[in-house]
């Protein structure tokens, strides 16, 4: 049976996979121009909801890996992996950490396909959490 959590796991994976998705289509130049974010939203927001959603992830593996799920184990992966990018990142911009780990190769296409990907797991953790 469903719980209210996975609902709300699958929600705001929908939600993460939208915001990668459409604005990785416009700039292949598919959709209407307002899927755009980057005119929009400052480029320091993407790290922030970045490592939120890495830790929200990293909390839906937990269960996964309890349920002896094996797709847990790699929504566990990316969940430290983002998270860990999304950490240094904010880091860096406070002069926490050195300007190594502000990773200036990471674009806006970069975070899109971070978005969708961390998206996908988390509708794919609506369903596994519960196997």
């Amino acid at each position: 049976m469903m719980h209210p959590r996975d609902w709300i796991s699958f929600l705001i994976g929908s939600i993460l996979a939208g915001l990668g998705l459409f604005p990785l289509l416009n700039s292949f130049n598919v959709g209407p121009a307002w899927f755009a974010l980057d005119n929009v939203v400052p480029f320091t927001i993407f790290a922030y909801i970045a490592a939120g959603m890495g830790l929200y992830l990293l909390m839906n593996s937990f269960i996964e890996i309890t349920n002896s799920n094996k797709v847990g184990w790699i929504s566990f992966l990316i969940a430290l992996a983002v998270l860990a990018i999304g950490l240094l990142k904010l880091l860096a911009d406070f002069n926490f950490v050195g300007a190594w780990a502000d990773f200036p190769w990471l674009s806006e296409t970069v975070y899109y396909i971070i978005f969708t990907l961390e998206g996908l797991f988390l509708m794919v953790a609506g369903f596994a959490m519960e196997l």
